[in-house]
């Protein structure tokens, strides 16, 4: 699937359920790039009933290292993927196998913080927000969705003080949050490609509570 901004066209993986119209889901992936696990996440999803759409943030590129992840966030223009994650989320509302007015956004790491901006920025889309071991800015906080939360315990890309900070700050502008510690794991516990990371075990159980909290939220 391709999605339009104004400025260029890229590239989205699009997961459908058998059971159509059913509720959507963006899913943003972390700094790798569009890659087989994020594919495979939307897929899941559509298995469990839902319309998923995950946009490329990186045009196309995956990597596998830290040190070109880290060259690629770099390189990569803020506001264009902002703008692509805005045009995204119109386009699986728009998109006829999806039902209602309100979808929900899952961010892994780097996506998380776009999952933050799109929630705030389009506050009567966005009804559910999962982030996966990635924040955004707290100042964003102030919408109209519910959030769920998997952290790692042992993980040197978040500050354990911001993180709380973030959660106080969803719970002072009202919104209903739960963020989960996962002990032992580390950023990236989620994905299987990262084998230095994956928990197979906690990445069950987040995903378990993933479904719960998007079939509540979502309907």
């Amino acid at each position: 699937m391709k999605i339009q901004t104004d400025a260029y066209e890229a590239a989205a993986y699009l997961a459908l359920p058998n059971s159509q119209p059913a509720p959507g889901v963006l899913v943003l992936h972390p700094w790798w790039g569009l890659n087989e696990d994020i594919k495979g996440v939307c897929d899941r999803l559509a298995e469990a009933g839902f319309v998923a759409l995950a946009p490329d943030l990186y045009d196309g590129r995956i990597t596998t290292t830290i040190e070109e992840a880290e060259k690629y966030s770099e390189l990569m223009d803020e506001d264009a993927a902002a703008a692509l994650t805005k045009a995204a989320a119109d386009a699986l509302l728009a998109h006829e196998g999806c039902r209602g007015n309100q979808i929900g956004v899952i961010g892994f790491s780097l996506g998380a913080s776009f999952a933050v901006g799109i929630a705030h920025d389009q506050p009567d889309a966005v009804s559910a927000v999962v982030l996966f071991y990635g924040l955004g800015w707290a100042e964003q906080t102030k919408t109209q969705a519910s959030y769920l939360g998997h952290f790692a315990e042992n993980d040197p890309y978040e500050d354990d003080e911001y993180r709380e900070h973030f959660e106080q700050k969803l719970k002072e502008n009202g919104r209903p949050a739960t963020f989960h510690i996962y002990p032992g794991a580390g950023h990236w516990f989620f994905e299987p490609s990262r084998p230095d990371a994956y928990d197979p075990a906690a990445a069950e159980r987040a995903w378990e509570r993933t479904l719960v909290f998007l079939k509540q939220t979502l309907g």
